[in-house]
């Protein structure tokens, strides 16, 4: 299901493989966001995702092949009680949500890392995951002018308003005003 040549989920919903060809990405886009548009305090949803089972499986399986993660039979008699998302697919996930919704349409220039990811609950098959980002700080960056670091906050919901994981991290983005900061 998951090889060399394609992509589960990337953005699709269900259990459609994509090859990567598919899911290229227009480069020439002109950016649409910039550092300037990261309000401190702001709360942005960024849409909502179904998890689809053969994902869960097929993701696991690749990367983190725990048996709660990839045998149905092995997830019920575990403390889970069923089969689970691997928590690094509820992240990669969050990821193409973030994407999809402003990273590419964004100056970004990517990011120094993520912090204090908490899987707070199981992710199930079936559950629809939704995703909130909150902008904790925005500074303009003292050694590189022209360039915004912005820290925000993500949790991550299922479809009773329960939250499953949260994190934190630094985006960089190029100020609208490559003069900013310097």
């Amino acid at each position: 299901m998951f090889d060399q040549v394609g992509v589960i989920g990337a953005g699709l919903m269900g259990s459609e493989i994509a090859p990567v060809s598919a899911l290229a990405i227009d480069m020439t886009r002109t950016p649409t966001i910039y550092f300037e548009d990261f309000v401190v305090g702001a709360i942005h949803e960024m849409g909502r995702r179904l998890v689809d089972r053969d994902e869960v499986v097929a993701f696991a399986q690749a990367f983190d092949p725990q048996p709660f993660h990839v045998d149905e039979e092995a997830a019920r008699s575990s403390s889970f009680g069923g089969l689970i998302a691997s928590g690094w697919h509820t992240c990669a996930m969050v990821m193409r949500m973030m994407c999809d919704d402003y990273l590419l349409d964004a100056a970004s220039l990517g990011s120094p890392g993520v912090d204090n990811i908490r899987w707070l609950a199981p992710v199930r098959p079936g559950d629809t995951i939704r995703a909130v980002r909150t902008v904790l700080e925005a500074r303009v960056s003292k050694s590189k002018p022209g360039l915004g670091l912005v820290k925000s906050r993500w949790e991550v919901f299922n479809q009773n308003n329960e939250p499953v994981m949260t994190m934190e991290g630094m985006g960089m983005f190029a100020c609208r005003n490559a003069g900013v900061g310097t």
